[in-house]
């Protein structure tokens, strides 16, 4: 789940413009990133401290159309560092020669399994699960057991219940179509989907729409729909930004719907500060950003030496054995996919 942004980009295109536009004089670096990137204001203040850079942010719209304009201006980049590119868009990325090489001292930090390009032209920096999430006091109100499985939502007692993010439009659409690619495989997810449509599945643009709109369990909510594509880290978010805060949870997370989701940023090729770009790189991966990152985006950190928020130990779900695809399977089919699921669904 993605929290309101704690400090706002420092800078606008007209500013990175009479800056130079590909990050200034050598004082300057640019991160270009999407629109959910947050880091607290005493985070970003410590890093241009010890680094003696200035730290410029721009932000480009979501994941896939900060993945597209970095393709289009690839060599010539609008900034040093790009952070953002997941799991699912990252074999598009990496075929489109966006990044330099660069691996990190952090990485030492960092489970293997996380790495996912060998020749470390990206460096992951959080990690996440795309899942339902459910409403318990929706399901209490109407005595009636709350799903536990994505099995549960093609039965007729839960019909006109989910809301979901179109996979053309929305990560983490895209992220729960995988999800039910990787657990029904790429010849049983259409029935799937055609059961779900024909239970009364609601599609929406994206996630705001669908959490805070649709979704019954959102804290300010008049939605009506007790199950919702979004985060493993939905439910501590929903505690903390409720007043006054409840004690348990007011939503749980079903555990065989997640997806698991990465995110990494990498130095630009053509950056006009690659030097300064490897000192934002190693920065992201330190333990004062990793440990800022779980209340500043709520995503989990990659470091596996950065202590965790109470909240999200008492309350994010973490899931054993999350789904997921090869990144170069998800690269060779994305399209297809989800030209299919338009048919099947929209359609």
């Amino acid at each position: 789940m993605r929290a309101p942004p704690l400090v706002v980009g420092l800078v606008a295109a007209a500013a990175l413009a009479a800056a130079g536009c590909g990050g200034g004089g050598p004082k300057d670096v640019v991160l270009v990133t999407h629109d959910s990137f947050a880091v607290s204001a005493a985070v970003e203040k410590a890093f241009e401290q010890e680094s003696g850079l200035r730290l410029r942010i721009l932000k480009a719209g979501d994941a896939g159309e900060v993945v597209t304009r970095a393709l289009l201006t690839a060599g010539d980049p609008e900034g040093d560092v790009l952070f953002g590119v997941d799991n699912n868009l990252l074999a598009r990325t990496l075929a489109g020669d966006v990044f330099v090489s660069y691996e990190p001292p952090g990485l030492a930090h960092v489970d293997r399994k996380w790495i996912l390009d060998p020749e470390h032209r990206v460096t992951p920096v959080d990690h996440g699960e795309v899942c339902l999430n459910v409403d318990k006091g929706w399901y209490r109100e109407h005595s009636t057991p709350q799903p536990t499985s994505m099995d549960d939502l093609v039965q007729e007692r839960y019909r006109s219940q989910l809301v979901v993010e179109n996979p053309a439009t929305s990560t983490p659409g895209l992220a729960f179509l995988l999800a039910t690619i990787a657990r029904y495989g790429t010849g049983g997810w259409q029935r799937y989907w055609e059961r779900l449509r024909a239970n009364g599945v609601l599609v929406v643009d994206g996630w705001e729409e669908a959490y805070t709109a649709r979704f019954s369990g959102a804290a300010g909510s008049h939605g009506t729909r007790p199950v919702v594509v979004s985060y493993a880290s939905s439910p501590p978010a929903e505690v903390i930004y409720r007043k006054p805060r409840p004690k348990t949870a007011p939503t749980a997370v079903v555990e065989d719907s997640c997806f698991s989701q990465v995110e990494f940023a990498g130095v630009l090729r053509g950056a006009h500060n690659e030097a300064g770009a490897k000192k934002l790189v190693d920065f992201l991966l330190s333990k004062r950003f990793q440990e800022d990152v779980p209340l500043a985006m709520f995503v989990f950190p990659v470091r596996n030496d950065a202590k965790l928020p109470p909240e999200f130990v008492r309350y994010a779900a973490v899931p054993a054995k999350p789904l997921s695809l090869r990144p170069s399977a998800i690269e060779a089919n994305r399209e297809r996919w989800v030209d299919e699921w338009t048919r099947i669904v929209l359609r």
